[in-house]
């Protein structure tokens, strides 16, 4: 779901970096192969969440929702060179091709995913700190992750979350249930004084937290 006319956004696509020829195939593939292409990251949220990542240097990246693992590679182009994500995805069909699709990146050593509900898995990584996190997997629980993870931040370390624009519904009138829940979450992170905060209407909206 692109937020920003379709002009504009092709300018933007223009004028950041060019979509690195792995990824332009992944995104072929998931939109010939896979259902709801359209929750993939694409060329300008990817470059966005890849010179994040440049910038911070992490060590230790969370993703909660990998995909067909477009996003998942655009983090891991940022990570220190002992550096490691984890990515988590509730769906094990999508693991044959997550493999081809990593293995195709040079940072494929740095990715480790797991498969299963996110809660058992961050459960499962209580003795990991992390730099930056990126929540993008099913909406209804997204308050749920941001605690789940929360104490998992180190201080100065970011927490992204996608499409809290909702297609445009959350400052609209629409009172369904998806929406309220979007809601919720952007007015319980806007007034959190133990985090910087700010939407970027990029795509379906991203917010980035900082933990101060």
């Amino acid at each position: 779901m692109e937020i920003l006319p379709d002009d504009l956004q092709s300018y933007l696509n223009d004028h950041c970096d060019p979509e690195p020829e792995a990824l332009q195939f992944i995104n072929r593939e998931t939109y010939l192969k896979v259902l709801k292409p359209n929750m993939l990251s694409g060329h300008y949220q990817g470059r966005v969440l890849s010179l994040l990542s440049k910038m911070m240097q992490p060590k230790r990246i969370l993703e909660i929702g990998t995909f067909t693992g477009y996003a998942t590679i655009c983090l891991a182009e940022g990570l220190t060179e002992d550096g490691i994500i984890h990515t988590i995805e509730v769906n094990r069909e999508l693991e044959e091709m997550l493999n081809q699709h990593f293995s195709l990146t040079s940072v494929e050593k740095k990715i480790r995913p797991h498969f299963g509900p996110a809660e058992q898995v961050i459960a499962g990584l209580s003795a990991e700190m992390f730099d930056i996190v990126f929540i993008d997997a099913d909406k209804k629980n997204n308050l749920l992750y941001f605690d789940l993870i929360f104490d998992k931040v180190r201080s100065g370390g970011l927490i992204i979350i996608d499409n809290v624009l909702w297609k445009g519904k959350v400052y609209g009138d629409e009172k369904d249930a998806d929406t309220e829940s979007f809601r919720k979450l952007n007015d319980r992170i806007a007034v959190d004084t133990k985090v910087e905060k700010l939407i970027l209407p990029v795509r379906d909206g991203i917010l980035i937290i900082r933990k101060k």
